[in-house]
């Protein structure tokens, strides 16, 4: 359940979504019931302090889902109290370089990989005694994923230095910021968007790494899964609740009328 890794390596295809708002915890239990294998809470752009991420990071411990937090910058402060409290993954918003890529590992993983400051009697361990810390901080390092989202055509041209970088798990893309950065907002049908995006696909698969997209709709995300993204965001809480709101009141009133 944990190993979100592991199965995409045996070649599953995973799907997400961003939580955004909603601070209750009991979001992970939600979207663990809905279907969800893993979330991401979004603290680059959200309103969420580290208390709020920590409550909802506790929940998805307990109920099996994975979770992972999209960070505003890569700082060791930043990365450090996330992994503490316990996220299973950090996606890095507009990578652009191998050394972006580089401190990410640092700063997240345990040695040899990394430089990640050990304590193990925190919510990342449930605060049970670790009794063989170098076998735990192994386990860690090989079973927590680092993302980098791509926005850029900087990002675009790197990936493959990026994606060299050993402890990068994946290349994510950010189809707003990047089409945004392109000239073609929003155009993610555009011929240079679709050839952006092969490009980071095929950098991740040469390198027997992942990708992945975050779309708002399924109808969007089912192309890109079929060219091989097997890492994926669907929506966020917000909108999923919205939309369903929306579609049950339009038929209620249908049948009003």
């Amino acid at each position: 359940m944990w190993n979100l890794k592991e199965r995409l390596r045996r070649g599953e295809s995973v799907v997400g979504t961003m939580v955004i708002t909603l601070e209750n915890p009991e979001i992970a239990k939600i979207l663990k019931v809905s279907g969800f294998d893993f979330f991401i809470v979004d603290a680059e752009h959200g309103n969420m302090d580290y208390g709020a991420v920590a409550g909802l990071l506790t929940v998805a411990r307990e109920t099996g889902i994975t979770p992972m937090v999209r960070i505003p910058e890569v700082r060791r402060e930043v990365v450090l109290k996330y992994m503490e409290m316990g996220a299973r993954g950090i996606l890095l918003p507009n990578a652009e370089s191998e050394e972006q890529a580089k401190a990410l590992v640092e700063y997240s993983k345990y040695y040899p990989l990394g430089n990640r400051g050990v304590s193990l009697f925190r919510p990342h361990t449930g605060f049970e005694k670790v009794e063989n810390a170098v076998e735990y901080m192994r386990e860690r390092n090989e079973e927590n994923i680092l993302m980098l989202q791509i926005e850029s055509p900087r990002g675009v041209q790197n990936v493959e230095r990026m994606l060299d970088v050993e402890g990068i798990d994946a290349a994510f893309i950010g189809p707003n910021d990047l089409s945004q950065s392109m000239g073609i907002m929003g155009q993610t049908s555009h011929p240079d968007f679709i050839a952006a995006v092969d490009r980071v696909i095929a950098a991740a698969r040469e390198r027997k790494k992942f990708s992945g997209v975050h779309m708002m709709s399924s109808d969007a995300l089912l192309p890109w899964m079929k060219k091989g993204m097997t890492l994926n965001l669907w929506s966020n809480e917000v909108l999923l609740m919205m939309d369903g709101a929306r579609e049950g009141l339009a038929r209620l009133r249908r049948k009003e009328a």
